[in-house]
């Protein structure tokens, strides 16, 4: 096995504290604090800066972190690969994904998994898209869930095409009295999340020719929601985001369709790992099964 120092450092580094490190590690904070203390008289230069604020790297701790969490990675890929030999009856999933893909996906493909590999621990992180993308490079998940455009080093595929949907309050009704039009939305404010500006929903907003001015950005789909019904102006949500929430609001498609790209991130050396292969399989089976043509409308 490798150095605990190795694993202290990462949890550190996530947890942003020696306490809660500690906590997740189930040792002491003293023993925490000895791991680290030894691994930067084994490299020879400092890894944290310990102030009243809390813990941050060093520059030369953000150099070498990205190196021991390759090392950590490829320990974890040892033992499964071991495990494989012998049976996948152990090991470690670490996912990441965004709000609706949490609520609406995830709980389902998580117990499917977990029936076929009981003892296959899964880890699950909710960020946003440009996080999750991040943290695959970075190695600190296996698998991903993001929308955003693409541009890492990594291995990425296509599962859904969400459609994209304009909420608007209960009185509101399109002037052909089915579909959002450009003359709808004149003089109209379009409340979103700031996420999804960069996305696909831009998209929609260009050629609506929507107004940066008029545009209001909220916290997340169910504060969307709440602020559309209160009548302070109208949303963009793709169909997968308000699948599981409530409003007296209405939902309209615009007269031109729009999607959003769902796609599955990994890691070029996490998803060669047995554990990570099996719920990529898992993945894939929960996609084909919900959504045969590759839509969600």
């Amino acid at each position: 096995m490798i150095s605990f120092s190795y694993q202290a450092f990462v949890t550190v580094v996530s947890e942003e504290s020696f306490h809660h490190a500690a906590q997740k590690l189930e040792v002491t904070p003293s023993a925490i604090s000895h791991s680290i203390d030894k691994l930067e008289k084994q490299l020879g230069f400092s890894l944290l800066i310990r102030d009243r604020s809390g813990v941050k790297l060093t520059e030369d701790g953000k150099d070498v972190l990205p190196i021991i969490q390759d090392i950590l990675n490829n320990e974890e890929r040892l033992q499964q690969e071991a495990n494989k030999i012998k049976g996948l009856t152990s090991g470690t999933v670490r996912l990441g994904a965004f709000s609706s893909v949490c609520i609406n996906w995830l709980p389902t493909i998580i117990h499917n998994f977990h029936s076929q590999f009981p003892n296959v621990k899964v880890e699950l992180i909710q960020s946003d898209f440009n996080d999750i993308t991040l943290q695959a490079r970075q190695g600190k998940i296996d698998l991903g869930f993001t929308c955003q455009p693409i541009n890492e080093r990594l291995v990425k595929a296509l599962l859904v095409k969400d459609k994209i949907y304009c909420i608007t309050p209960k009185d509101f009704v399109p002037a052909n009295g089915k579909s959002i039009t450009k003359k709808d939305v004149e003089n109209q404010h379009f409340i979103l999340q700031k996420s999804d500006y960069d996305g696909d929903t831009k998209a929609v907003l260009d050629q609506y020719n929507v107004a940066p001015n008029s545009i209001q950005f909220s916290i997340d789909d169910q504060s969307i929601i709440a602020m559309v019904e209160s009548g302070l102006g109208i949303g963009i949500l793709p169909k997968l985001a308000f699948q599981r929430i409530n409003g007296d609001v209405s939902l309209y498609p615009f007269d031109d369709d729009f999607y959003r790209s769902i796609f599955m991130v990994m890691n070029s050396v996490q998803m060669k790992t047995p554990a990570a292969q099996k719920m990529v399989s898992c993945i894939r089976e929960f996609i084909e099964s919900n959504y045969p043509d590759g839509y969600l409308k």
